[in-house]
């Protein structure tokens, strides 16, 4: 018997728990319990998009009531001091580290995702996740910035990488019919990570606060014991079809697009196309554009529509007093949570659209219609229409959601799926330069036209929202410019197949579906729908309770 054979009683023999011989899935199962386990991952990792709940009170760790403040203080220093509080812009930098850190650990780690497999993936990600916020916890505990940096900046950085990306090949290999649907269900689950933990963390907060504590470090280990037992299920839920396999009654449509190929790129291949790059920059340009919405959704709402948010249409943001100006604030925070919303139902809209439009077209939609609507915005601040504002601004959201959910399936019609999970990781550096360039470009702008004189106000963002339009207009001529590859780009079937061959070992049997992948929704798969589902749409509610507490 082989260290891979299979002994009489169907256990593989020589097979570590978490290889990937491990999980190929055995007649009866159903494919439907796929996209849970991943959201049961991305929606824990997802609150990375929630950590800024912490900033303020973290900013206290030590004055409690106040912050303790040292006029003299550097970022070099506020690593190293015990004596002073940290001020938010130095905690803001774990913020940064996240996502430079997720792009380039998806990147260096993806080529090893595919051969390890998601299941040893996602037990890495959720160590290193849940590990870092522990570690985040003692540097709270010891105050030591330098260790939440370490912590949950770079070590916590490295789990969201290897989360984010450990269900994307899976599963596009169990719902080829489904591309961007399959991807879209699970890749919503980051983008609504930070409506279930940011409200939860609240909660925590004020349960652990004490006379001597903000409650922060508390917090952290309740949510990294949490999110732990959260991860490892959908680690251990993950199943990876054998080779060859299809859905039940399924064929890839004949020509149905030239868009679409049914070969397959090499990892170390696909970088030296310029389809890649094309990609890339399609990417890079709609996040940046849309996360520098993101971090100035708040003040942005405030300093356009100022006093006509609490029925003072007549007074501007500088005329507001400190209370008027709580006031607004949490207005603002209310826009952020629809907002939030918007990115997550726009993460399954639009890459369910893109399977039926194609996902170029689902490109096409984005820009052009991001591009209207950026420059549209001061037109609709100037006339003091917050409606049409906020619906603009929402669709906009919608689809920076929408195309981290679509790009995987771009990927795969590109490139295939043997390595579109590793492709993807090296393509999610575009997101890590877009958390960079977004926000400083965006913050950039509005400091030079303080500096230039504007006063808060429409004016204030209508540079801001031209040059985001200008940002989409060329990503519509990166998206223009792709083209399905040539035929020297693509693995024969014999070196497709000798990359299948350790898998296709350990599935003696019938070939075919033979019964794998199907069941529908039936009772397990409810169930496991209901384990995820239930915190996601107490989250929706959190922030529908809000936002139409705020502007109802």
């Amino acid at each position: 018997m082989t260290a891979a054979g299979t002994r009489t009683d169907g256990a593989l023999a020589g097979v570590g728990l978490l290889d990937r011989e491990r999980i190929v899935a055995r007649p009866g199962f159903n494919r439907w319990l796929v996209p849970p386990a991943a959201l049961a991952i991305h929606l824990c990792i997802g609150m990375a998009y929630g950590f800024s709940v912490f900033w303020l009170p973290l900013s206290k760790s030590l004055g409690i009531t106040a912050s303790t403040a040292c006029p003299d203080l550097t970022l070099a220093s506020a690593l190293f001091t015990t004596t002073c509080d940290w001020r938010v812009a130095d905690l803001g930098w774990i913020y940064t580290l996240f996502f430079v850190l997720l792009g380039s650990s998806a990147a260096i780690w993806g080529g090893w995702l595919e051969r390890a497999g998601p299941r040893k993936a996602g037990v890495v990600s959720a160590c290193c996740w849940c590990g870092g916020i522990i570690l985040a916890a003692i540097g709270v505990i010891t105050h030591q910035l330098w260790m939440m940096w370490l912590g949950a900046g770079v070590i916590g950085g490295i789990g969201l990488g290897l989360g984010y990306i450990s269900p994307v090949s899976t599963l596009i290999k169990w719902f080829p019919d489904r591309r961007g649907m399959a991807t879209g269900m699970a890749i919503m689950g980051f983008g609504g990570g930070a409506m279930i933990g940011a409200p939860l963390a609240n909660l925590l907060m004020n349960s652990f606060k004490t006379d001597s504590s903000v409650g922060v470090w508390q917090t952290f280990i309740v949510m990294a014991v949490i999110y732990f037992v959260f991860m490892m299920g959908g680690a251990f839920g993950y199943r990876i079809p054998p080779a060859g396999w299809r859905p039940e009654g399924w064929t890839p449509p004949a020509a149905k697009s030239t868009m679409i190929t049914t070969k397959h790129v090499h990892l170390s291949n696909a970088h030296r196309t310029k389809q890649f790059w094309l990609i890339w920059a399609v990417l890079c340009l709609n996040v940046s554009a849309g996360i520098g919405v993101i971090g100035m959704a708040s003040p942005m709402l405030q300093e356009i529509f100022a006093g006509s948010l609490i029925g003072l249409p007549d007074v501007g943001f500088a005329q507001l007093d400190a209370g008027q100006k709580a006031s607004i604030a949490t207005i603002a925070a209310g826009f952020a949570g629809l907002l939030s919303l918007f990115n997550i139902g726009g993460r399954f809209f639009w890459a369910s659209l893109s399977d039926k439009i194609g996902r170029k077209n689902t490109y096409y939609c984005f820009f052009v219609l991001g591009i209207v609507l950026y420059a549209l915005a001061p037109t609709f601040a100037g006339m003091g229409n917050k409606a049409l504002f906020v619906l603009s601004f929402g669709i906009i959201l919608s689809m920076y959601g929408g195309g981290f959910a679509t790009i995987p399936a771009y990927l795969a019609d590109i490139f295939g799926t043997q390595f579109v999970g590793a492709i993807h990781g090296r393509l999610l550096t575009a997101w890590a330069t877009a958390g960079i360039v977004g926000p400083v470009v965006v913050n950039y702008i509005r400091e030079a036209q303080i500096a230039a004189g504007v006063a808060p106000g429409p004016t204030l963002y209508t540079g801001t929202m031209y040059i985001l339009a200008a940002m989409l207009a060329l990503g519509l001529i990166a998206n223009a410019l792709i083209r399905p590859l040539s035929d020297k780009w693509f693995m024969s079937d014999d070196e497709v197949a000798a990359l299948q061959a350790k898998s296709a070992a350990v599935n003696a049997g019938p070939t075919g579906s033979f019964g794998i992948g199907t069941g529908g929704l039936d009772a397990k798969a409810m169930l496991a729908w209901a384990v995820v589902g239930i915190p996601l749409l107490w989250g929706v509610w959190v922030t529908l309770r809000a936002t139409f507490a705020l502007f109802g």
